[in-house]
């Protein structure tokens, strides 16, 4: 059977709606993609009753090597991240649903080290980042030289750490800036809502997070979008002085309250099609 036909185990960490998704997606059209589900963990179990097989529960994570999944997917928690990833990484490619992990240097270093020793792929969703796969172009041709993401939503959807969390919600009355400033600053202070920012920061690599700008909005007017503005600055013509820039605008539709854009769902299904193995590396997906 050819590397392209074969079965490949899924394990999906977190179910939360976006886990939720990706698992009955692997439930219901999987055999068409050559996929089937290995298994789905949540921190509270109760939540995968009367929705996943009892067989394909995993009740302690530690367990996950029992499962034989050729591909973990984590969409639960950054901090799942930081505990689990380079043991994944042993044993199948891991989709990091969470990039906010490797905001924490130390994080970073040791997955990419893991992956390079096993010859497993850590794949980085594109998620809601227009334009992920240009950004990292120009960061392996070091034309990139600056980028910088807003992301605009309603007050409720944001869950955040304090001191921004205070000035959120403050924000009811009027458009109010939350953040503006390094990337890795602000991840561990919106964990959930900026991994659209991390997964920017590790495709712009020449950058990283530190030197990737992020501006965090919250607007009261805006009770189902999600917008992502993304403004990416080239390389200047030395004899004539312009400066080539990009500028786009990804507007989301997105209930209310909800940390995730509906078409972001889509955009995952499609990042976990791609993950078919890719060696030892990061691959943006």
């Amino acid at each position: 059977m050819s590397e392209e036909r074969k079965l490949r185990r899924v394990g999906i960490v977190g179910y939360g709606n976006l886990g939720q998704y990706l698992s009955d997606m692997i439930l219901k059209e999987g055999s068409h993609f050559n996929l089937e589900l290995a298994f789905v963990w949540n921190r509270r179990s109760e939540k995968m009753e009367n929705n996943i097989p009892a067989d394909l529960q995993l009740e302690d994570l530690n367990q996950f090597k029992e499962k034989h999944a050729d591909l973990i997917v984590e969409v639960a928690h950054p901090q799942t991240v930081k505990e689990y990833g380079e043991e994944f990484l042993r044993y199948a490619d891991f989709m990091v649903g969470s990039p906010t992990a490797f905001a924490e240097l130390e994080t970073e270093t040791r997955l990419r080290k893991a992956a390079e020793t096993s010859g497993k792929t850590l794949y980085i969703p594109s998620g809601a980042l227009w334009g992920a796969h240009d950004i990292q172009k120009m960061a392996d041709r070091k034309t990139l030289k600056h980028l910088k993401v807003t992301m605009t939503k309603h007050p409720d959807s944001f869950k955040l750490e304090d001191p921004i969390k205070e000035l959120n919600e403050k924000a009811r009355e009027k458009r109010t800036v939350l953040y503006n400033g390094s990337v890795r600053s602000l991840c561990s202070l919106a964990p959930n809502n900026v991994n659209t920012m991390a997964a920017a920061a590790m495709a712009a690599h020449n950058l990283g997070f530190d030197n990737v700008h992020g501006c965090l909005v919250a607007d009261p007017s805006l009770p189902d979008w999600h917008i992502v503005d993304i403004e990416v600055t080239g390389p200047t013509d030395e004899k004539t002085g312009q400066i080539f820039t990009v500028k786009t605008t990804r507007q989301n539709p997105a209930s209310p309250a909800a940390v995730t854009g509906k078409a972001t769902y889509g955009s995952f299904w499609s990042s976990l099609l791609l993950c078919k193995g890719h060696g030892g590396r990061v691959f943006l997906c």
